[in-house]
């Protein structure tokens, strides 16, 4: 029987609703709130909150970091060894710091979607009680008291006295629900504009860990400079260089000796085979040829060395590639190389890629011509971003023209 009243009721007030021009059941809010959905919304404006302040909290100290370093300058190679390691760590923020920019971005998208949504509703609520309103301004309490006279019996006027309090009940809880609305409007425009300012933090601390980045490598640059520049320790200096190019050749001497003992064991196999393809260029952002390959005066020693590579000039973080099919057979980090690959090609070839920012393959991974392999940076004995790729043929240095070249 309730129920049958129930149905009556609401019908009832249709006929009420659609009489005064209105539509009030009919968007009679098609999202209820609940206050779990309210709650959400605070939850996640309070998170925002809090992962901003971490934001300003975990920028990188770089005067502090530059002090740590200065005990470790009268180690050249260690110096560069540990600003290398804070780099790579300011590399990885700067990393993070991107990818949450991507995900707000997506996210000031979808909530942004999501006020609009929430807004129409609150536009629609508030349509449809100005007209409800309208409706018992006019008619009052004599459209109730005309309902209970035209009733035929006494029965007949407590059911419809009975219809009368529920579609007053009905009305305050549709305003209980527009005021809950509201509340969730409000709470949606708090939180978008939240994750807009996490956005710019965000970007704020991408800018500062660059220019903490660029403060150290220049640190780095002026260190590598004083010591090989100093007139006095001229000899020293010309002594320090080529033991520094000696340690590369010796590690890349017996990277390629464990590969030819490996070979060894290998000797049922094949093996790898060139088969005289061009190489791809390696570094495609490449600005310009820093420095050639072959002997040149040294820009600071002011002596004649052997430059064993090419360097590309090309910005930091562009993408270093690999020149040919092949195994790599390191992926490592040493003060002089810096971050550096060396890829096996087969008949005794291998190419170099040294002073890389990052390393995304790792030892024993096969590469075809053309992988993204690293990505451009200024590790190691380097003083500006930039790829030193050399090539070796059965244990000697070749200029790399002669492969990047049909």
């Amino acid at each position: 029987m309730k129920q049958w009243k129930r149905g009556l009721c609401i019908l009832l007030g249709l006929v009420m609703f659609l009489a005064a021009g209105g539509r009030y059941v009919q968007v009679a809010f098609a999202s209820e709130l609940t206050n779990a959905s309210i709650q959400k919304k605070e939850e996640e404006i309070k998170q925002a909150k809090e992962e901003k302040k971490e934001l300003q909290n975990s920028l990188t100290d770089v005067k502090n970091l530059k002090k740590q370093l200065e005990a470790s300058k009268a180690d050249l190679a260690n110096y560069i060894t540990e600003l290398d390691a804070s780099l790579a760590t300011i590399q990885g923020k700067i990393a993070e710091l991107k990818t949450l920019i991507s995900d707000k971005e997506a996210e000031i998208a979808e909530k942004t979607v999501e006020l609009e949504e929430a807004v129409a509703v609150q536009e629609a609520q508030y349509e449809a009680m100005k007209k409800r309103i309208k409706f018992m301004y006019e008619k009052g309490d004599t459209f109730y008291l005309e309902l209970l006279f035209a009733s035929e019996s006494f029965g007949d006027m407590l059911n419809k006295a009975e219809y009368i309090e529920m579609l007053s009940a009905y009305d305050r809880e549709q305003l209980d629900e527009y005021a809950a609305h509201a509340e969730y409007v409000a709470l949606c425009k708090e939180g978008l504009e939240e994750e807009k300012s996490v956005l710019e933090e965000a970007k704020s601390s991408v800018e500062a860990e660059e220019a903490a980045m660029n403060e150290l490598i220049a640190a780095k640059e002026q260190e590598i400079n004083a010591v090989s520049s100093d007139i006095k320790n001229k000899e020293a200096a010309i002594a320090e260089y080529e033991a520094y190019i000696a340690e590369q050749n010796e590690t890349i001497a017996a990277l390629e000796k464990a590969v030819a003992e490996e070979r060894k064991k290998l000797a049922a196999e094949q093996g790898r085979k060139y088969d005289g393809g061009v190489f791809a260029w390696p570094a495609p952002s490449y600005k310009r040829i820093s420095d050639d390959y072959g002997y040149r005066i040294h820009p600071i020693l002011g002596t004649k060395q052997f430059h064993n590579g090419i360097d590309m000039a090309a910005p930091g973080g562009s993408p270093i590639l690999a020149a040919y099919d092949g195994k790599v057979v390191a992926a490592a980090y040493s003060s002089t190389m810096g971050n550096y690959i060396m890829i096996d090609h087969g008949d005794g070839l291998y190419t170099i890629y040294m002073h890389a920012s990052a390393l995304y393959v790792s030892k024993g991974a096969e590469v075809s011509k053309g992988d993204k392999i690293a990505a451009v940076g200024t590790t190691g004995r380097s003083t500006g971003n930039h790829l030193h790729f050399s090539v070796r043929l059965n244990g000697n240095y070749v200029s790399p023209w002669n492969y990047l070249r049909s």
